[in-house]
């Protein structure tokens, strides 16, 4: 049997993260539960969710599907990743800074990444190993701004507050050696903007592998490096602590991380 190209899985999931935006702007919010604090789900993640995983049931060779609210194996050796609906805060508040993340993982890897954003022209980054990051027809490539220039996104570890001496170690030393710093609150579209040079760098912690795969393939795409806070390209799909930027921003952010860790104890 043929092996599918990781260019026609980029077709798939471009195809996949399409039909949940659909559902994302049909449907005003409803159902809401909430999670954990600050955490919710809508019917709206359940109806995108569903529309994402029909299409790639049908079309995406057969490989098994973690998603943020059904779950699936996280240890599988090749899966899709799916964030029906990052944002969800946003979405309810109606700010409209939220997308649909489709990425296909290989052997902890990243190799096929899709970040829809349905209430912002549908813009939609698509990007596969080797293959480029594109948005449309242009290819992103990330900023070669200087380091005290660079403008990064973060997100609060809201999820986890035993987290949040680290993090606020590490806030701190970014604000202080980077011009600025912005907080959208949607970790795959953030990771988009890195990739589109809008945003010079990204760190946050206590992700899932929904959240960052596929902004992470599109970085690593655009010219940029991707890691955990320890310096690990693999470990970031693991723990949820990433650290993402061109590569002289990336560098300056793992030794902020590795103070911030300092700081912390």
């Amino acid at each position: 049997m043929r092996r599918v190209r990781l260019s026609e899985l980029a077709e798939v999931a471009v195809e996949a993260a399409a039909a949940g935006g659909a559902v994302v702007r049909g449907r005003g919010p409803s159902g809401v539960r909430l999670k954990a604090a600050g955490d919710y789900v809508s019917e709206v993640d359940r109806a995108s969710e569903a529309a994402v995983a029909e299409v790639l049931r049908a079309r995406g060779g057969g490989v098994p599907i973690l998603a943020e609210e059904a779950g699936g194996p996280r240890d599988a050796e090749r899966y899709w990743a799916v964030d029906p609906l990052d944002g969800t805060t946003n979405y309810l508040h109606g700010f409209p800074a939220v997308g649909v993340s489709v990425a296909l993982v290989e052997a902890g890897e990243p190799v096929v990444g899709v970040v829809h954003a349905p209430l912002l022209e549908g813009a939609t980054w698509v990007g596969w190993k080797g293959g480029g990051a594109w948005l449309g027809s242009e290819r992103q490539t990330v900023s070669s701004r200087p380091v005290a220039e660079a403008v990064l996104g973060t997100g609060f570890p809201f999820r986890r507050k035993d987290s949040l001496p680290r993090y606020l170690a590490m806030f701190q030393g970014a604000f202080e050696r980077f011009e600025d710093l912005r907080r959208p609150g949607a970790a795959a579209l953030d990771l988009s903007w890195v990739a589109a040079g809008v945003f010079d760098g990204f760190f946050e912690l206590s992700l899932g592998p929904w959240d960052v795969a596929a902004g992470a393939l599109l970085i690593r795409e655009a010219g940029g490096v991707v890691t955990d806070w320890e310096g690990r390209e693999d470990g970031f799909l693991v723990s949820g602590n990433i650290l993402a930027g061109p590569p002289g921003v990336h560098e300056e952010l793992l030794s902020l991380a590795s103070s911030s860790e300092m700081s912390a104890t």
